[in-house]
């Protein structure tokens, strides 16, 4: 691996880690990101592809960070605490929408949608729902149903989980649509933003393994060079971006990214249309 090559890896770990958990679509970012970049050109579009998913895991390695203390209390009592038993029971819950979907779908997903253009109009009109839905909480002004995760109904889980299923369309954002699709549904920001965290554990994880199992053929030992500066950059960039946005949202509303949704998306439209950026994924 080149010294350009590595470059372009450690930029995609850091698109991936910042982008990963605010509502702006890390898989939209890293489908633009690699076109400007002409990372496909390196390494091939389907390795690109495992790396793009692969690297996830470095982001989600960043929560377990943050949160240790509380995956841990979760973890040891399973056997005990009926509110560790359902946290987990609903991260179940939640979880198994996109598996399913994902599943039956991802490969017509990845032909017809992961290019530059699905994901800008994917990122104006999650834009626009968001804007939508701050509008509609700030109308409403009554307090929040679910202030805690702790307090989240099966219900709610599946509800959140069926809304995480959009982000199979790249552009969307997983994050994105569980915060404000539990925001919705009468979650907190704090609550919605908190499960939208422990969701992304299993739905990564799941996603990379899942991804590199099924691409094992495309790798060798020699893309492990590749793949871990792209694991470690995301890691250390996502681990900033959380503990910035724990501390933006008690604050902030969303509608700055929402904004920046459209204003992005609009530019990567007239660019390419205009012939000013060549976007090829």
């Amino acid at each position: 691996m080149d010294i350009l090559l590595a470059l372009k890896v450690l930029i995609m770990g850091l698109v991936e880690g910042f982008t990963e958990f605010l509502p702006i679509s890390s898989t939209g970012h890293l489908i633009l990101a690699g076109s400007l970049l002409d990372f496909t050109a390196d390494i091939g579009r389907e390795k690109a592809e495992v790396f793009e998913i692969a690297i996830q895991a470095g982001a989600i390695f960043a929560v377990c960070w943050e949160y240790r203390a509380r995956i841990a209390a979760v973890l040891r009592g399973l056997p005990s605490d009926p509110k560790a038993r359902k946290l987990v029971l609903n991260l179940i819950i939640a979880f198994m929408p996109a598996a399913i979907l994902g599943l039956l779908f991802s490969k017509m997903i990845k032909e017809k949608l992961f290019a530059p253009l699905p994901v800008a109009i994917a990122l104006i009109v999650g834009g626009f729902v968001i804007l939508w839905v701050e509008r509609r909480n700030k109308m409403r002004g009554s307090a929040a149903r679910v202030d805690s995760v702790d307090d989240m109904t099966a219900l709610d889980a599946l509800k959140i989980g069926f809304a995480q299923a959009f982000a199979l369309i790249p552009g969307a954002s997983r994050s994105g649509a569980t915060i404000i699709g539990g925001m919705m549904f009468g979650l907190s920001r704090k609550a919605a933003t908190e499960f939208s965290f422990f969701l992304a554990i299993p739905t990564l994880f799941a996603a990379t393994i899942y991804s590199l199992y099924k691409d094992r053929a495309l790798l060798s030992a020699a893309d492990i060079p590749l793949f871990s500066i792209g694991t470690v950059a995301a890691f250390v960039s996502a681990f900033l971006c959380v503990r910035w946005l724990l501390r933006y949202i008690s604050s902030h509303d969303f509608t700055a990214f929402a904004w920046y949704r459209i204003v992005f998306g609009l530019v990567v439209i007239v660019t390419g249309y205009a012939g000013w950026v060549s976007w090829v994924h």
